[in-house]
């Protein structure tokens, strides 16, 4: 990617789904079948019968682009599969403020996987781990037999850790923790397959019963993080100082931090960019929502997935940092031709950068989230763009739905029966 190129781009959402698909095509050096891919929802009939069992027909869902990000010194254009209205928007803003001062700054970690395997019926727990520490290297090799590609490239077992569990409803049990270097894939074959692979030799040298062998959505030794900072001048409204939102927005981030009700909510504002981003790139976002959300409790408490703060200069400051499990290689990011072209967008180098963007996003869309929730309240920018939807909800055509959506909006009545009343008026 050149860096000229910027994903400042103005006014995108005023433009055609045709210009903005030829400025996609221009960034991302898309060709003819790329941008059909995203036409046609990157998936033929025949693909998708292959993919999942009892296939019936495909189900579409919006392709889009978040424009303004800046990450680590580099722009993107991030692409977006969601059906909700306003999370693109309000991602796109507010990486536009966050892009005043600089973008975010992101890093995560090697992309360490956790497999698990539960060892039962131990006769003695505290030498079954001493004959398993001593016997490690043995067992990493043992599990890097299968090879694959992720071996060739560097990746592969590295450790193996014990977790005793003396008081469960079944008993005591030892818990392995094989801890697996996935490289640029997600990971989750790969370290299943190599934990069925070493199970017996777990059970001849322990001399227990192994009963689960299975991945890890608790990615804690796979995080990301990003931060950015937004200077309060550029947060003032027409009706509060900047300093006043800036103050609004950290009390309510200090509500999502001590209430679990709220954190809820607030942790799903996060992920409803990150998912976006993952859905589009064809990884597993349950995995994601599994790993955030049990790393939100970590400390036995749910809580919020994001600080906010003031710096000394007065400065709205945030940061987040999450499990993110993603992969550039691999499951349905190869099979799928629409998460090919969206990874062609991006222009990853490895997947712990898919990893980065994707936490810039999580703040993003918590940024967008509490500032509208601590200012106008969430429902004045997101109803004006659900009136589309309510449109169409109520029999308009497409080319219609624009005109209805403007004409609920100006009587302020953005409801569903409103906007079929409209339908039929304009069929006498």
């Amino acid at each position: 990617m050149s860096a000229s190129k910027s994903s400042a781009i103005p006014k995108y959402y005023a433009k055609t789904v045709e210009q903005r698909l030829a400025l996609a095509k221009e960034w991302g050096g898309l060709n003819d079948d790329d941008a059909q891919a995203l036409r046609d929802s990157g998936l033929s009939i025949s693909q998708a019968d292959l993919m999942i069992e009892n296939v019936i027909g495909r189900y579409s869902l919006p392709f889009a682009l978040a424009t303004n990000f800046r990450i680590n010194q580099r722009d993107y254009l991030v692409p977006m599969v969601v059906e909700e209205p306003s999370v693109v928007a309000a991602c796109s803003y507010a990486a536009k403020l966050f892009r005043i001062a600089g973008g975010f700054s992101a890093s995560s970690d090697k992309p360490i996987m956790i497999g698990q395997l539960q060892l039962l019926d131990l006769d003695d727990m505290e030498s079954a781990i001493k004959c398993l520490d001593a016997r490690k290297d043995e067992v990493l090799a043992m599990a890097n037999e299968l090879g694959g590609s992720i071996v060739r490239q560097g990746g592969g077992a590295v450790d193996m850790l014990f977790r005793p569990l003396r008081d469960t409803p079944v008993g005591a049990m030892l818990i392995i923790h094989l801890l697996f270097d996935t490289r640029d894939a997600m990971g989750a074959n790969a370290v299943n397959s190599a934990l069925e692979h070493i199970a017996p030799q777990i059970e001849s040298i322990s001399g227990g019963r192994v009963n689960l062998r299975i991945l890890s959505n608790l990615s804690d030794r796979r995080k990301a993080r990003a931060e950015g900072v937004i200077a309060a001048e550029h947060l003032a409204t027409p009706a509060a100082s900047g300093e006043a939102v800036a103050d609004a927005i950290i009390e309510a981030a200090a509500f999502a931090e001590c209430d679990p009700y709220r954190a809820s909510t607030h942790n799903k504002g996060v992920m409803n960019g990150i998912d976006a981003l993952l859905v589009a790139t064809g990884n597993d976002w349950r995995a994601a929502e599994a790993g955030a959300h049990a790393y939100a409790a970590r400390d036995g408490r749910y809580s919020s997935l994001t600080k906010w703060w003031k710096d000394e200069r007065g400065n709205l400051r945030g940061r987040i940092e999450l499990p993110l499990a993603a992969g550039i290689v691999g499951g349905a990011t190869g099979a799928h031709r629409g998460a090919q072209t969206a990874l062609k967008l991006l222009n990853l180098r490895r997947a712990r950068e898919l990893a980065e963007v994707a936490a810039a996003v999580g703040l993003a869309q918590n940024f967008a989230a509490i500032r509208a929730l601590a200012t106008d309240g969430i429902q004045s920018g997101h109803m004006r763009l659900h009136a589309r939807q309510l449109a169409l909800a109520a029999g308009a055509s497409a080319d219609e739905a624009r005109a209805i959506a403007r004409q609920l909006i100006d009587e302020g009545k953005i409801r569903l029966d409103r906007a079929r009343a409209i339908v039929e008026s304009r069929k006498r």
